[in-house]
């Protein structure tokens, strides 16, 4: 069964740091692109950053220099790590394998101003 787990949200005042984890099960995210998206209170859920099999990255206007997706081939994760946080990144924030239309069941992040 094919399962993408998120993990290491929490509450973290302006400018702090968090850094996002997402676990994957019966797929291989070497051999795919793997992606973060959010969605904040009263939003529709936005793509934040992206990963390439190549390691390529894409990212939104809006966390670009902040935020930094990579990838552990060997460990089957997905990292996002999340620097300069700011009250408008508070959101739940999902993993998404875009090849194998998969999304994890979201973490909680609220940045306190």
């Amino acid at each position: 069964q094919r399962q993408l787990v998120e993990s290491g949200g929490g509450l973290v005042q302006a400018g702090g740091s968090l850094r996002l984890s997402c676990a994957a099960s019966g797929l291989s995210i070497s051999i795919a692109p793997m992606a973060w998206y959010r969605q904040g209170p009263g939003k529709q859920r936005e793509s934040v950053a992206l990963i390439t099999s190549t390691g390529n990255t894409i990212y939104a206007d809006s966390v670009r220099g902040r935020f930094t997706i990579s990838r552990d081939n060997a460990k089957n994760t997905v990292t996002l790590q999340m620097n300069s946080l700011k009250p408008e990144d508070t959101a739940v924030y999902y993993c998404n394998s875009p090849s194998y239309h998969i999304w994890g069941q979201g973490t909680q992040v609220t940045v306190s101003s």
